[in-house]
């Protein structure tokens, strides 16, 4: 028999171990041992073909107890006529080591009907292999999961805290991250793998982002559009001081720059302004005796 492999040992349990407990070392040594983590690492696929190997048997209660039984007693009598459960078709077991071929394979005996490619198995007495299908993956596939953020949060960047299958994770969302921006987390997926956060941007109340500006109503009373002079504008960086040319019209959209989204050199892109010119809700009698002489001069001119 090949050499022997302990199983238990390989994933750091005990053989008292439940269901649950295997399936967390599993995951914990997946995730450190994953080759795209390791890629300076000659060995780490080995080792992690070794890893998903001793889960494959552990975590299936009929290999777990054949493998207990006959493990470290080399070959079982029957060996040369299949295990008990069947034997495994050979093409599930390529990645598997000579221990574990030797251990389920049955000496890949053809009696009884021989080895079938269209079957799926070994055909005859030996019926379908109940083992296919269950190959250990040479790569753990990659999660997705949308992250939804506020423009405020993804401008501004910094630390936030996910609920992933009730598992809490931080994150770092760097500043300025855009609508379809994909983080990576390596190992950090429910099945040992990498999870990968696509970013979705919540709309906001106040900002529209435009590729690398940002666009902003601001309402301006009517005198001041007429008469002109400093007015607030809200940015994402707050508020500041704009001056607003004479005779103003509403509509009118003016820039500011550098107060718009952060570009990957290091520049930023602008803000434009519309100017929305409202009137009073409420006139009291002066302000509609103002606004009648206006009229007045309207229709003169």
């Amino acid at each position: 028999m090949a050499d022997y492999k302990d199983y238990y040992k390989i994933l750091g349990i005990k053989k008292t171990a439940d269901q649950k407990e295997i399936k967390r070392a599993f995951r914990k040594l997946a995730a450190k041992h994953h080759p795209d983590r390791n890629p300076d690492d000659p060995k780490a696929e080995e080792k992690f073909k070794e890893i998903n190997e001793a889960y494959m048997v552990l975590s299936d209660e009929e290999k777990r107890k054949y493998y207990d039984q006959f493990g470290t007693e080399g070959p079982p009598p029957f060996a040369a006529g299949g295990n008990p459960f069947g034997n495994v078709d050979p093409s599930n077991m390529a990645d598997m080591s000579d221990f574990f071929q030797t251990l389920f394979g049955g000496g890949f005996a053809t009696s009884g009907g021989g080895f079938s490619t269209g079957g799926g198995g070994f055909a005859g007495s030996y019926g379908q292999d109940p083992f296919a299908g269950q190959r250990a993956p040479r790569r753990i596939p990659i999660t997705e999961a949308h992250l939804e953020i506020g423009l405020r949060e993804a401008f501004a960047g910094g630390n936030t805290t996910i609920n992933i299958n009730n598992q809490r994770l931080d994150v770092n969302i760097p500043k300025g991250v855009r609508d379809g921006s994909k983080l990576r987390l390596k190992g950090q997926a429910p099945n040992g793998g990498d999870l990968i956060l696509i970013i979705k941007l919540k709309n906001d109340p106040i900002f529209t982002l435009e590729g690398d500006n940002i666009k902003v109503k601001v309402d301006v009373p009517d005198y001041r559009a007429v008469l002109g002079g400093t007015v607030r504008v809200p940015t994402l960086n707050g508020d500041v001081e704009m001056q607003l040319p004479k005779a103003t019209q509403s509509g009118r959209v003016l820039r500011l720059k550098g107060q718009g989204w952060p570009r990957k050199n290091g520049s930023k892109g602008n803000e434009l302004a519309e100017i929305s010119i409202v009137v009073p809700k409420h006139i009291d009698k002066k302000r509609l005796e103002l606004y009648k002489k206006l009229e007045e001069l309207d229709q003169k001119s």
